[in-house]
Parts: structure tokens; sequence; C-alpha cells
């Protein structure tokens, strides 16, 4: 099962949720067809029915312009009549010429690092000019960025599943308990490469856009790439001694991105790819002692702060770090203390991840750089605002856990426009140096950012953690957020700005009974309440979105409003179905966000467990207004906690409601997939969607059961046999603009 659906909460500072501090009123205890092939190029006509909002943009339409796609349970990409998919590449699919096509059966003896990675997650396109190099505007040339998060499944792609060669043979198990013992190298190393990022040339011919394998430009990105640790300059060398390890003991390098699972792109036109989930790669064994400050920080990050007991024939993680206890590549998933010092050992490996890397598309021979002026979380994407020359860049992050918090870094520099095109120089420029703040969403519709800043008393006094610089802060933000009260959140993930009037959107995907209860609510996350049928789980399983705008505009500015744009729910979810949500836009567990330049429409991509009786996952159009189009609203919550019911109130804001004219379902995905990721192109008439990990609730191999899905072979797709995460391009048959 994906890490996404496995999420202990590492956040138990003692923040006051508003359910303390709201006044006693307040707080009363009571979704046909597939083809493969071509594009057309049909050109776009002034449709009736839209609005122009004065952006230069283009229109954003008033109604839209398919049907709702229904609920489907089937091992297809469902999509409305007239629409058509066809897959760009899929996990496994070579790179190059030189290397072998991809068997779906487990028989790779590459390492991987040639392939197109597993687990599809976000992506960006960057068009190539004449010249070769990047620009703004489209073109028929382009490079394809893609996240590759996770190796939940990675049983698919060994003969037999996983195994293990240790005290008993057992199988493997994701983020479960693993022999001990030598896991085979060539399985390790697979797993391993699958991570990262992907980085292709694709162009667009006759039948429309198709991946280039003879492209200098393809390379990917794994756990294994050398890059740069970049913070501010007067910080750099405390932050780097953090992250010695006996690979580099001076600590200014450090290999690999891993778990990445939003993206960002940059207004110089660079890929952030995010370090989201990363923590449950490391395991401690016996070893050296930690100091109260390791410990510390480690238990607040989901890392193993202990060492495992000699006694204990078992290990949890991937067990990357039983191959071998030599080499570097195997090794450096043990965080034990093992050597006299730092520089001996791997103790601080965990400390190079957890931040935003930026890559340059189109510069094959350009180091990566982890940006830790940025924060260290589990970072889910990183939205830039809309840039105004002259002013700070602003980019908006989520930390994907519950009980997390939204995050916002400030550019020292001021943007310029002639820095478009220039690479990670335009990168140590903006993302060097700069302000980092945490969000606390009030209960009267206002919001404050919290600066992160070691001159504050409650960071420099805080109890929990002992901060002696602001590199601290870097390598330790969830600490600082928690010394300054932000507002823990419903699981945040990704964000998107709407380039029309650059509101911030965020996804807060869900939060289980242990944290949403009608005594724990708030006005950001209002709901607690239990799912009746199907999965029946209970906490605020359905996920809401939360949007906000700054305060004149600026993206510097210290306070923002904001509401909740919709709320997840089962058609017949009663009181908790307050969108008003029908049998056509019903959905659970908002994960992906996006807004199109050319129509305007919001797309929200699902990543669900509590729906999934009925429906598999998602995609879905809707079409914004603004923060504070609606009015204020009574959540009525109601849950047993404890075998006793608890039940409540909260008052929240809420925007205008959408309907179904405004809020359809547009895909549904293949059995056991989350859809995330998507991007566009020609104008609005090509959508790139990215289906992750299709049959993941699979019985393993050796068990002979069926797979849960065998999504994209079933459709004709590549080899058959086991299911692929893939990109899929979506056109309509008639050459129009999507969603009109």
């Amino acid at each position: 099962m994906s890490n996404k659906h496995i999420d202990p909460i590492f956040n138990t500072s003692t923040a006051p949720h508003f359910q303390d501090v709201l006044t006693a009123s307040l707080a009363n205890p009571k979704r046909r067809s597939m083809l493969l092939g071509g594009l057309g190029l049909a050109g776009l006509s002034v449709l009736p029915g839209c609005a122009t909002l004065g952006t230069g943009l283009g229109p954003v339409p008033t109604s839209l312009g398919f049907p709702a796609v229904p609920k489907s349970l089937l091992d297809n990409v469902i999509l409305p009549p007239g629409y058509q998919y066809s897959v760009l590449h899929a996990t496994g699919d070579a790179m190059d010429s030189s290397t072998p096509a991809y068997a779906n059966n487990g028989s790779e003896t590459d390492d991987w690092s040639r392939r197109i990675g597993d687990h599809h997650d976000g992506m960006d396109i960057y068009y190539i000019d004449d010249q070769g190099k990047y620009s703004e505007k489209e073109t028929r040339r382009a490079v394809l960025c893609v996240n590759h998060e996770s190796s939940a499944d990675a049983h698919f792609l060994h003969p037999n599943g996983q195994t293990s060669q240790g005290v008993s043979g057992k199988k493997f198990s994701q983020f479960g308990e693993w022999d001990l013992g030598s896991r085979p190298e060539l399985e390790v190393l697979k797993e391993i490469n699958l991570h990262g990022i992907s980085v292709v040339e694709i162009n667009k011919a006759p039948t429309g856009w198709r991946v280039n394998v003879s492209s200098a430009l393809n390379r990917r990105i794994t756990p294994q790439t050398p890059m740069r640790i970049s913070g501010p300059r007067a910080l750099i060398e405390d932050i780097r001694q953090k992250m010695v390890t006996r690979w580099d003991t001076s600590g200014s390098m450090s290999r690999g991105t891993l778990n990445n699972c939003g993206h960002g792109k940059t207004p110089w036109g660079t890929y952030l790819g995010c370090e989201e989930n990363w923590a449950f790669y490391f395991q401690t064994t016996v070893g050296g002692n930690l100091t109260d400050l390791e410990t510390a920080s480690r238990k607040r990050y989901g890392l193993p702060a202990a060492p495992v007991a000699a006694s204990v024939k078992k290990t949890t993680g991937q067990g990357w770090h039983t191959v071998s206890n030599t080499d570097d590549r195997f090794a450096r998933w043990n965080l034990a203390a093992m050597g006299a010092n730092a520089e001996k050992d791997f103790r601080n490996e965990a400390n190079t991840f957890g931040y935003n890397v930026e890559i340059d598309p189109l510069t094959p021979n350009a180091t990566p750089a982890k940006r830790t002026a940025m924060g260290r979380i589990a970072h889910e994407a990183a939205v830039c605002g809309l840039p105004a020359a002259g002013e700070p860049l602003a980019f908006y992050m989520g930390c994907d856990s519950r009980n997390e918090y939204i995050y916002k870094f400030v550019s020292t520099a001021l943007w310029d426009p002639k820095d478009v095109g220039a690479g990670l120089v335009a990168g140590d420029k903006y993302l060097s140096e700069g302000r980092l703040y945490a969000a606390k969403f009030n209960a009267d519709g206002t919001g404050e950012w919290l600066e992160l800043s070691i001159s504050d008393p409650r960071i420099a006094k805080y109890a929990a953690f002992t901060f002696t610089s602001q590199a601290d802060i870097c390598v330790n933000t969830r600490h600082a957020a928690d010394a300054v009260g932000a507002t823990p959140m419903d699981r945040p993930e990704w964000g998107a700005v709407n380039p029309r009037n650059g509101e911030i959107y965020f996804s807060l995907t869900n939060n289980s009974a242990a944290n949403r209860t009608p005594f724990k609510v708030d006005a950001a996350n209002p709901r607690a309440y239990m799912d009746m049928d199907g999965k029946k789980t209970a906490g605020n399983p359905n996920g809401h979105i939360i949007r906000f705008k700054e305060s004149e505009k600026r993206s510097w500015s210290k306070t923002f409003a904001w509401d909740i744009f919709l709320f997840g729910a089962e058609e017949d979810a009663g009181d908790a179905n307050l969108s008003g949500l029908t049998a056509s836009n019903s959905f659970s567990s908002p994960d992906g966000l996006w807004f199109s330049k050319t129509t305007g429409i919001c797309w929200i991509q699902t990543d669900d467990g509590a729906f999934t009786d009925e429906t598999n996952c998602m995609m879905l159009a809707a079409i914004p207004g603004q923060v504070g189009d609606g009015g204020k609203v009574i959540a009525k919550n109601k849950m047993v906690v404890n075998g006793t019911e608890q039940t409540g109130t909260q008052e929240t804001f809420i925007s205008a409601a959408l309907g179904e004219a405004k809020l359809r379902r547009f895909l549904v995905a293949p059995k056991g997939s989350e859809v995330t990721g998507i991007t566009e192109a020609d104008g609005g008439r090509t959508l790139f969607v990215n289906i992750q990990h299709p049959g993941e609730l699979s019985a393993p191999l050796s068990s002979g059961k069926p797979l849960e899905s065998l999504w994209p072979g079933n459709q004709g797709v590549g080899p058959q046999g086991r299911p692929r995460s893939a990109t899929i391009v979506i056109t309509r048959q008639d050459g129009g603009v999507i969603g009109l």
C-alpha cells in the first residue's frame, strides 16, 4: 500500500485547536471512450457562456462543456464522450535505444537508471525554442519532467516479488516488519533508482506528442544523483555541518532525491522536485547513542530515533541497508551512529532529505541543488505566486502529513523578468535567501503568516527542541512551526495558484478519527463525522480544499483572508455534504490540484481510500470563484469516540455553491490507482495526466491470486502482465479545448 495511506502522526505539539479558543456559542457541544490516436488542430472559437476576466489569459467558462462521467469501478481510464487518451510513457520504458524494452515480468537485469521511474506523480512541461533554449511560448519540442514518488508496489519489478535472503526468507511488505539479512542487490538497486525524476524530450508529431528516445536531454535524477547543498550565505556552513557523512565529510554535497510527489515550476524555467514522505526509507540498527537534540529531531520527522535491539530479528523501512554494510549505496540508509563521529557513518543522511530540489531540465550537466532556505518538511508541491517585476517571489508549500502545516517562502531578491531562462543561477538568486513562514488560520476568516526566525522568543526558548541558530530552523522546520503556533491542518498536499487573480488553493486530503473528533475541530478544519456505509471511516475521511488571498495581493504580506472552496463528500453523506455534491461530482480525498492558464478551470485529482467501494479515484473540473464569494456555514458533527457519541458544531466560511454546471467528474482511473500530476499543451487542447500505482492493493505475486489491475496492458498498451503507472495524453476527438 502506498505510503500515502500509512500516516502516523509526528506532530505532537500542544498548539491549540480553534475549538479551544472559540466562544461558547461557536463551540456548542453538539465522475467514454478510449481511443489510441492522434490530435486534431481545430482552432479555439469564442464560446458562449464564457466570461473574460481582463487578465489577457483568455475566457473563463461560466459552465463546463462536457457531461459528467459517472462513478466507475472499471479497470480503464474513463472519459466523457468525445474524448480520447493515449499513453506517453509508463513504468520501465527505456529512455534510450540502447536499453532493452521493458518486459513487464521482472526479468530486467539493469539497475533502472535509464528507464522511466515508477509511481508517476507531479510533472511539468518546458518548451524548447529554435536555439535549444527554454521558451515561455509553446513550441513543438519540449521536455517533460515527471516525479516518481514511491516503491510501494515494487514487487511488480521482480520475477516473484520482493525477496529476502534473511532469517526466514519471509516475503517483504513495504513499511512493515522485514526479516533482517541481506536483500538481493539488484532488487534494491531497481527499487532505489525507480524513485526520483524522469526528464524526457517530447516532440509534437502529426499523431500527437511522442517521446524522443534519441534525445541527449533524456536523463534520470535518482536517489544516487549528486546534488549540492544550497542555503543562505550566512548560514550555509552551519547547515552543511548538519549534512556531514562519510560520503562527503564537508556536507556540501548529498546524494539524490527521494519520494518526490507534488512539484513546482519557477518563473525562470526550472523544476522543483519536492521531497515528500522520505523518512520511511531509513532504519537505525545497533550502534552508538544519539544526543537528545538528534533524538528530538528524528522523532518529529518520523525517523527511527532508537537503535533496533540486537535481539530483534526484524527491521522496518525498505530494508535497503541490509544489502551490504560496507557499500555506501546501501549503508547510507542506516542512520546508526556506528563511527566515532559523523564523518565515519551516515547518522546525518536523513538531514539531506526533505527539501525542494531544483533541476534545470534543459541543462543535463547542471548539478541539482537542494534549497534548504525553503525549509525541511514533507514537501508536497512548491507553487509560485504570480510574479511581478520588482517584487519578491512567494512559494507556497504543504507538509504532507496529518496535523502538519502550510508554509510560504518569500525571496529576498526582487523578480526581474530578464532572469527567465537563467537556470540554476537564477535559482541561487531567488531561492537561497528569503524569509520562511507558517500559516495560522484564525476563526474569523483571516490568517497570519508567522515568520520562522530565531529572533522570535517562542523559537529561541522552545522547550521541545533547542534552536541555536537560524540554520537549525532550515533543518528542523517542523519544530519551528510548532513553536510559533501554526495551525495543524488535515493533511496539506498540493497547492495551486489561480492565474486570474493570484489566490492560493490547497488540498487538505483527509484526517483520521484520532485527530478529528467533534471536540477537535476548528474553522479551517471544521468537520468530524462518520462514513456509515462502505469503508466505514471516521474523522475527516473525505477532505476539503481551502483557499486564501494575500492582503493587498502582495506576496510578502503577513496577513490573508481565507475560506473553504470545496468539501469532499459522498452525495448521501447528510450533514457532512456541506458543498451540496451530487452523484455527478461527489469526490473524496482531494490531492492533485492545478489551474489551466488557457481556460481557468481548476482541476482536482483524488487519492482516496474512503470512497473506493463505489468508485475508483478520479479527476474533476471546477470553475473557481474568489475568496469571500460565499458565506458562513455551520458544520454539524457527530462521531462515536471510544464508544461514546460526540456531537458538536463548528462555524466556518465556504465558497458559493458550484453545482453540477461548475463542478463535474471528468475522469475515473483504473482500479487501485490514484490520479496525480497534470499539465497542458497546445493551447489547452492537450492534457498530460498521471495515473499512479494501478493495482496497488494486489495480493503478493506468490499468492497466485489475480492482480487488482492489469492496466494499461489490458488496453493493448505495452507488454501485458502487470499493472504500470503511466503518463497519459488526453485530447478531444474534434481537436477542441479540453473542458469547454
